[in-house]
């Protein structure tokens, strides 16, 4: 396996820098926003096709690319009234007006430049979020692991806390396995490893309620394509305009994408109790890496439940202090095999 580091872009004074993992897929990230910036994985001709969106430049990656490939934190998702009670406190976290506090506020994870490092056939990306950091209790040490072995993208977050918090990390790339210049999701095949999930409020909240997938459009145990049920008449795909929702995942195989035209298979490996499938309902119409806009690329962010902190009956977020965290999620790719 072979690293390599290279000069990307200056981001308000601080270059950023692009580390390139070679396996039987080549994956590049940036230590802006600890990011996937690209996937470049043989298709069934053997072409490369970069499977992950992004932005060229520093400047429009934090201001346009809705959280691209970054890594998010303190908290991925929502957290409901834009506070939680820790140890009989409360802590109120920014927000924007008439929403939820989101992907760890206003400056999370996702626009801060990590120290980066080769470690062993990986990077490591480190950050240390100071006690107060939007709104969240505790100096916490955080790092970020990115490797490729053979067609596998491992993710290792690693975090211990000076003090008792709250933590949940998640990577959220958008992918599309036609290639990130395809446009469209819609026809990408997806199946999710999941019998329930979430209903929300119109905040996108969790009401609480663990709802079963049958006989509802949000079913997709059976593989079938992201478009099919997408504008369906139902009242939770309605609040998120199309797919934006937690899953409580049956086992560690989260859900499993294909692509006709390409014939590249990815699968979601994680020991998260949920993902959150995010069908790219609100990209805006902007050039990145190509032209982008509604639906060019889905997410399936690995995470603990939305809202978590707020409800004693999900798993908990607590980090208590000098307690050392750690996840892995990975994204396994390969081809389709022809049939017989």
């Amino acid at each position: 396996m072979m690293v390599q580091k290279e000069y990307f872009d200056t981001y308000r004074g601080t270059d950023i820098f692009k580390y390139t993992l070679q396996g039987d897929i080549t994956v590049s990230v940036l230590t802006l926003g600890a990011r996937v910036y690209s996937i470049i994985v043989p298709d069934k001709n053997g072409r490369p096709v970069d499977v992950a969106l992004n932005y060229t430049n520093a400047e429009d990656i934090v201001q346009k690319s809705s959280y691209m490939g970054a890594t998010v934190g303190r908290f991925g998702n929502r957290i409901g009234n834009s506070c939680f009670t820790l140890n009989g406190k409360t802590y109120h976290l920014p927000h924007a007006e008439g929403k939820a506090h989101l992907h760890g506020g206003f400056c999370g994870f996702d626009k801060k430049v990590f120290d980066a490092e080769i470690d062993g056939d990986g990077v490591r990306m480190h950050y240390v979020s100071a006690d107060g950091e939007e709104g969240y209790p505790g100096t916490l040490d955080f790092s970020v692991k990115f490797t490729v072995v053979g067609s596998t993208l491992e993710i290792e977050y690693s975090a211990e806390s000076d003090a008792d918090t709250v933590f949940n990390p998640t990577n959220h790339s958008y992918f599309n396995l036609n290639g990130q210049d395809d446009g469209s999701i819609l026809d990408n095949v997806m199946q999710i490893n999941a019998d329930y999930y979430l209903p929300t409020d119109r905040m996108q909240i969790p009401t609480g309620e663990i709802k079963s997938v049958e006989h509802t459009p949000l079913d997709f145990r059976t593989p079938k394509a992201i478009g099919r049920d997408i504008d369906a008449d139902d009242a939770d795909l309605k609040i998120g305009s199309g797919y934006d929702h937690n899953y409580c995942l049956n086992d560690r195989h989260a859900a499993t994408a294909y692509s006709e035209k390409t014939g590249i298979v990815m699968e979601c490996f994680t020991d998260r109790p949920g993902v959150q499938f995010y069908s790219g309902n609100f990209i805006a119409a902007q050039t990145g890496k190509s032209l982008y806009g509604r639906r060019a690329g889905f997410c399936l962010e690995t995470q603990l439940y939305p809202d978590c902190v707020n409800k004693p009956d999900f798993a908990s977020p607590v980090l208590r202090q000098g307690e050392k965290f750690y996840s892995k999620t990975a994204y396994r790719f390969s081809l389709k095999k022809p049939l017989a």
